[in-house]
């Protein structure tokens, strides 16, 4: 079984005043490095992502056998689906990859993704979300990993979806050496769109943000060299 270690050396006080302060916080080497490198490593060499693009009727899944067999106009058409959308309203285009959703086979799983599910959801981790953020009545975390390559994006959105109970989001940052030009940023907008700061994807980082909070990821350019790997999920009540 993957071993992953929660840094014992966090500063948690001044992580929570961050939080408190802008209502996120970004904490730097979460895990013990060989950890985050095991798991960055898993997701690059994966091959059973799926590419998920949401359109007019729905969610479309894509496996990469899928979207091999298609030909090039009709991926053209997709995509262009994907850019209209993203015109007027909520849009993404990027690749996930899931933890196991059934139980048997989520205690079987011995992989580094859901050793990090596994984490998310330890007491220690737990407790250590609590003090940064406040949010007192977490008591669960859920989440998926996410890669982001050339043409991937995600509009704006708060997070805020009736019936969730989510407190924060995360995302666990996979990407070492990402140059801000690559796209990819996590972005979020202030009141009315005019001004928005961004975090550049970084390795072994976890950013915390409170929800509802409106944010963004950046499309990704042709110039990156790699997927900008992150795992991205929600600290829940309930």
């Amino acid at each position: 079984m993957t071993k992953l270690r929660l840094n014992p050396d966090l500063d948690i006080p001044a992580l929570a005043h961050g939080y408190r302060t802008e209502r996120r916080v970004r904490v730097e080497a979460l895990l013990d490095p060989e950890g985050a490198k095991t798991l960055r490593n898993y997701l690059a060499r994966h091959d059973q992502w799926w590419h998920l693009i949401n359109t007019p009727d729905g969610i479309v899944e894509l496996s990469q056998a899928m979207r091999s067999r298609m030909s090039a106009k009709r991926r053209a058409e997709i995509d262009a689906t994907a850019h209209a959308g993203a015109r007027l309203g909520f849009q993404y285009r990027y690749e996930g990859l899931r933890v196991p959703d059934d139980p048997a086979a989520y205690a079987r799983a011995r992989d580094p993704l859901t050793a990090f599910a596994r984490l998310m959801s330890s007491e220690p981790m737990l407790a250590m979300l609590r003090a940064v953020t406040g949010h007192d009545e977490m008591t669960f975390t859920d989440g998926h990993a996410t890669a982001y390559g050339p043409g991937d994006f995600l509009t704006r959105h708060d997070d805020n979806v009736a019936g969730k109970n989510r407190l924060a989001a995360y995302v666990f940052g996979l990407t070492p050496d990402w140059r801000a030009e690559w796209g990819g940023l996590l972005l979020f907008h202030g009141d009315c769109d005019d001004m928005v700061t961004g975090h550049v994807p970084r390795f072994n980082t976890l950013d915390l943000f409170a929800v509802p909070q409106m944010h963004s990821v950046s499309v990704v350019t042709p110039a990156a060299p790699y997927r900008r790997f992150a795992v991205t999920g929600w600290l829940r009540a309930g």
